[in-house]
């Protein structure tokens, strides 16, 4: 199965049609406008690596013509590292959705594993990719003070009133 037949996929959801399809130059523009106002600015950092989202592949998911979803990805040595995950209408498996389809890109240009890096306060994420199959791979302490060089505007206080210190790297064999 190639990329193109990933690109398009329509799913029904408690009556409503949530399409997810492949972020290409018909949609990125809206989804350029989407994440710098709703995702982080459109920046990213993982590891000391600063990503521009809005530049990087992915996927997006449509539902009633608003944008509902979006993952972003890069590949690199054969590993796939998810950068972003939105689902901005939760406990409905969006979210699962968007990383299958990273993973059947994945398993498409031969990559080996899917990785992504999480910091200490995102209690929700770090329990939702354990659920999904995904194990810990790396605990880099202090890291955030380095991300924080990067893009200044990370706070100190993240989720859940938890100091914002740490990244997280998680992993998922394929």
């Amino acid at each position: 199965m190639g990329i193109s037949k990933l690109s398009f996929d329509k799913i029904l959801e408690k009556g409503d049609i949530m399409i997810i399809q492949i972020i290409d130059n018909s949609v990125r523009d809206e989804v350029a406008k989407f994440i710098n106002k709703n995702a982080n600015n459109g920046t990213m950092v993982s590891k000391g690596r600063r990503h521009k989202i809005e530049e990087l592949p992915g996927f997006v998911v449509f539902e009633k013509n608003k944008i509902t979803g979006i993952v972003t990805y890069d590949i690199e040595d054969r590993a796939c590292e998810i950068i972003s995950l939105d689902s901005f209408i939760e406990n409905r498996g969006l979210g699962t959705k968007l990383i299958e389809k990273v993973t059947e890109v994945a398993k498409n240009v031969n990559c080996n594993r899917v990785w992504l890096v999480t910091t200490n306060d995102n209690t929700r994420a770090i329990g939702f990719y354990q659920k999904r199959g995904f194990e810990m791979k790396a605990f880099y302490p202090n890291s955030v003070s380095y991300a924080r060089e990067l893009k200044p505007e990370i706070p100190k206080i993240g989720l859940n009133n938890i100091p914002l210190k740490h990244e997280i790297e998680f992993e998922k064999q394929i």
